[in-house]
């Protein structure tokens, strides 16, 4: 059945996809969210940018349902130079292990990074930007406190294949903060605008963790452009791989210019 509802809307959203880089390029904002896929674009300087939303997850483990709600995901990128963000993550979440009490809430450890742009769109060559994070410990709840500091970088990139559609996909690697195993990590995500405020996304992505079983998964959502500085988006999604069994999410983006 899951296999049905992937293809489904799969072929559903290649008709129906839009990339937000590509909704209005003449001076909106490009976001990093809904999807998986970082964008290789910088906040400009002076600019302050919040990426904000909820989204919600069920898990298989061990024969146990892992539920995780996720009330506020936020993302701060403030532009410092040309070609250089600053970024600082922070996320307020509940999970429950099936039938059990022992539900965990609290703050997620505080997401530190920087985006750097390293080239522009050039005919054949990709658009590509360098991004990494830590995630650092003792600043999370009691619940979500790690022991020890995560990291992960990542190249990204974007390629337009036409006035409408576009290409965009990520490369990296994640050490996360509670598990020890380097994970090599990938994205890709497709879209073709609808119209110049209107669009979708369909993506895979996934990671290959050196000591275990790779992950694959992919969602399609949809993003509207109220302005130049606000984004509204949904997404839907599920693991193609075990594991995830469902993820839902919608979200706004909003961006602050700087004063004249």
């Amino acid at each position: 059945m899951k296999k049905i509802i992937y293809l489904s809307a799969l072929l559903i959203s290649l008709q129906l996809v839009a990339q937000q880089e590509q909704i209005n390029p003449d001076g909106a904002l490009v976001t990093d969210r809904p999807d998986a896929t970082e964008s290789p674009s910088v906040v400009r300087p002076g600019y302050l940018q919040i990426e904000t939303g909820g989204f919600y997850t069920e898990n298989e483990e061990n024969g146990t349902t892992i539920k995780e709600t996720t009330y506020n995901t936020t993302l701060l990128r403030y532009g410092v130079m040309k070609n250089v963000e600053l970024r600082l993550g922070l996320d307020y979440r509940n999970t429950q292990f099936g039938s059990s009490d022992n539900d965990l809430n609290g703050l997620s450890p505080l997401l530190l990074g920087a985006k750097i742009g390293i080239a522009q769109e050039d005919g054949w060559k990709p658009q590509m930007a360098l991004l990494g994070h830590l995630t650092l410990p003792y600043t999370a709840s009691s619940d979500y406190d790690p022991e020890a500091t995560g990291m992960d970088f990542r190249f990204a990139f974007n390629h337009t294949l036409s006035d409408r559609s576009g290409i965009a996909y990520n490369l990296g690697a994640r050490l996360d903060a509670g598990n020890p195993e380097l994970a090599y990590l990938y994205t890709v995500a497709y879209g073709y605008s609808l119209t110049n405020t209107i669009g979708a996304y369909v993506e895979l992505y996934g990671d290959f963790p050196t000591d275990s079983s790779a992950n694959h998964l992919w969602d399609a959502g949809f993003t509207y452009l109220a302005n130049n500085d606000l984004q509204f988006d949904v997404t839907v999604g599920s693991g193609i791989t075990d594991g995830q069994d469902i993820l839902l999410s919608a979200g706004l983006s909003y961006r602050i210019r700087k004063k004249q």
